[in-house]
């Protein structure tokens, strides 16, 4: 069964890292970036902040906390335990691997942190501000973020799946504890 899903994941890598184009690698370089992103989280934030005022900061730690557990979850623990070779990093296919600009990411890419963090912010995002009935559109966000890895060549489909979930579980339970945090300390009842 774990050979079929294998097989399958290349499979599906191979097929979504092959809908490439030149116009197209430069903006999913761009996407893949962390940095080109800081306006948009700082819109977040403020939202946040314009919203709750001074119990912004509980939203704000949980968020923080949420990135920053994701992350080691994924990154600090999975990636080396589980130690399987980015498809970009694979002796076996990176020659048959579309790249852009030389970038191959690290060694090992399961899961992805990328995808578990996009996903985490936006879960705690929609929860958050769920009374918005486009909130939902953050989850496109993340999948857009998601999916430039793959076009990139550094992750698997399976990769990405299972960073999201991972990102999607620490979020909604971070997101009522801090929830349960605010109503208690903010005396406010929230949504």
């Amino acid at each position: 069964m774990i050979d079929y899903l294998i097989s399958l994941d290349k499979q599906l890598f191979f097929f979504l890292n092959g809908l490439h184009n030149p116009w197209m690698d430069q903006v999913m370089f761009w996407i893949s970036d962390k940095k080109i992103w800081i306006p948009f989280y700082l819109v977040l934030a403020g939202w946040i902040i314009k919203t709750y005022k001074w119990k912004s900061l509980i939203f704000l730690a949980a968020i923080g906390l949420v990135i920053t557990f994701t992350d080691q979850i994924i990154s600090g623990f999975m990636k080396d335990y589980f130690a399987r070779w980015r498809p970009s990093r694979d002796p076996a296919l990176q020659n048959m691997v579309h790249t852009v600009n030389g970038y191959s990411g690290g060694s090992y890419g399961f899961a992805s942190s990328h995808s578990g963090n996009s996903f985490a912010l936006a879960m705690f995002i929609f929860l958050l501000f769920r009374e918005y009935k486009w909130t939902w559109l953050m989850f496109i966000w993340a999948g857009v973020v998601a999916y430039s890895r793959i076009y990139l060549g550094v992750h698997y489909p399976g990769d990405i799946i299972v960073g999201g979930v991972i990102g999607t579980l620490i979020a909604a339970g971070l997101y009522h504890l801090s929830r349960k945090v605010f109503q208690k300390y903010a005396k406010t009842k929230l949504h």
